[in-house]
């Protein structure tokens, strides 16, 4: 009764109900039935995760019990009410059965979306309805039904579909798709196993790759015939009204089609791009919902850069963080990195630092996060694009040496595995820099990098090196 969800009561101003009897509670007080349309609408669809047993038939022998419940929430969109069954996973050991269950990486939509754009293919996305249900589950569970189940209420059931909560889902759903993609003729990619590609034919005879890419039950398909595809998808895993289109959000970053004008030819370039605008204005408003509780707000100066000019985190000696503060400055770290994992590079080096200060937050640090916001509410509107276009390259600059002295006669081992490459090449290119000894109670350095497909950023980094050099390039000292 003491974690963040019974603590909640309230979400955009409705009453979030905590059991179906609060719901009814509800309902009553406020003179209609919208909690109770969402508790049959999940009703209707989650009766075929359960196998109730007729009166006096015993279970199966190794069946364990595990209690379920409905959670309830407000959805952003339409302030739409909504209901789901979930189990209670911590009531249950760790299974004999796998749990890990991947999903896409943030680099392999980027480098999608960058391969559309530059190969002309389409870009559409698709959302599953109750996609856990259709999985068989891989664990021996039983349970006994809620009121919420009208007359067969006390009844025991057995639970054969994967529900939402228990420790198998997961990895139940995840290789019942990978079974459904295999049969469609996809086979999954080396680098990401939660890319999937297939070999396609375009109009004009040209070959290209078609890739779907899988978050859990969140599709983004590439290809020229994108709709045709996801249409094929649904035949299997059941879509949500009018899910099947082009892509809005995505991974908490809006995705859109973009044209960049080139002043240097003249010529328009169509590329994609993802912006988190959204995700970071709301969380500027519940930062700022929460200074003002403490009749605080977000600092007025300094707001033009992330940090104040010479401000180091590992220098701060401010009081210690008590344990409700220090817990919100851990839970704004986490939103942060996420922001950046949106496409919020701007910010990743000073993120990093403060990551460094999880285990003993200070005041200090704090105060440096809501400077943080108030940058970002300063540039709150932001967007990374996904440039297809080929980079200039002058390679005057990088004149050739002589190595085969040094090497000897070498070759490059391509795997003998790799697809056959199909479709445009990129050219990548890596920038790399390290602050040395930046670090100024330990002396380590920080390294940062960035990767790009042509002009498409694709991977970020800012990171401590985790032991001493006496160099930028050299052998370790012991610490």
């Amino acid at each position: 009764m003491n974690s963040r969800y019974h603590k909640r009561t309230h979400k955009f101003g409705f009453e979030v109900p905590k059991t179906v009897e609060d719901a009814i509670r509800i309902d009553k007080a406020n003179g209609d039935d919208r909690w109770d349309k969402a508790v049959k609408k999940e009703m209707s669809k989650v009766r075929i995760v359960f196998h109730i047993l007729n009166d006096g038939k015993e279970l199966p022998p190794g069946y364990k019990p595990i209690g379920c419940h409905l959670v309830f929430d407000v959805k952003m969109e339409n302030f739409r009410f909504k209901a789901r069954m979930c189990a209670n996973g911590n009531e249950t050991g760790t299974p004999d059965v796998p749990t890990y269950a991947s999903v896409v990486s943030r680099e392999s939509v980027r480098i999608a979306l960058t391969y559309a754009a530059l190969n002309d293919l389409e870009v559409k996305t698709s959302d599953s309805e109750n996609a856990y249900l259709t999985a068989p589950t891989q664990e021996k569970l039983y349970t006994v039904l809620g009121t919420e189940f009208g007359e067969d209420a006390g009844k025991t059931a057995i639970i054969v579909r994967a529900i939402y909560g228990t420790k198998s889902s997961g990895a139940a759903f995840r290789n019942h798709l990978a079974d459904c993609m295999e049969m469609m003729g996809y086979k999954s990619c080396i680098a990401d196993r939660d890319v999937w590609m297939k070999k396609f034919q375009k109009p004009d005879k040209s070959w290209y790759w078609g890739y779907m890419l899988m978050y859990v039950d969140d599709a983004l398909c590439i290809n020229a015939d994108s709709i045709a595809q996801l249409n094929r998808l649904d035949r299997y895993f059941k879509m949500k009204e009018g899910s099947i289109g082009d892509p809005d959000i995505y991974l908490g970053g809006k995705v859109s089609e973009q044209h960049i004008h080139n002043h240097k030819d003249e010529e328009t370039t169509r590329c994609w791009g993802i912006s988190p605008t959204k995700y970071v204005r709301d969380a500027i408003e519940n930062v700022e919902s929460h200074l003002k509780k403490k009749g605080h707000s977000l600092p007025k100066k300094g707001f033009k850069a992330p940090f104040t000019n010479g401000y180091r985190p590992e220098m701060d000696l401010s009081d210690e963080l008590g344990p409700h503060d220090a817990s919100y400055y851990q839970s704004q770290i986490g939103i942060l990195r996420w922001m950046v994992e949106l496409g919020r590079t701007d910010i990743i080096d000073e993120v990093s630092e403060l990551s460094s200060q999880l285990a003993l937050p200070r005041d200090g640090h704090l105060e440096a996060v809501y400077g943080i916001y108030a940058y970002l509410k300063y540039k709150s509107n932001t967007m990374m694009l996904f440039d297809p276009t080929y980079p200039g390259i002058d390679y005057s600059a990088f004149p050739k040496r002589d190595w085969d002295h040094f090497y000897g006669d070498v070759k490059e081992i391509l795997p003998p595995d790799m697809p056959e490459p199909l479709g445009y090449e990129v050219i990548i290119r890596l920038y790399v820099d390290a602050y040395y000894a930046g670090d100024n109670v330990n002396r380590r350095s920080r390294t940062g990098f960035f990767i790009f497909l042509n002009n498409a950023p694709i991977i970020g980094v800012s990171k401590k090196q985790t032991r001493i050099e006496n160099s930028v390039f050299g052998r370790s000292l012991s610490q």
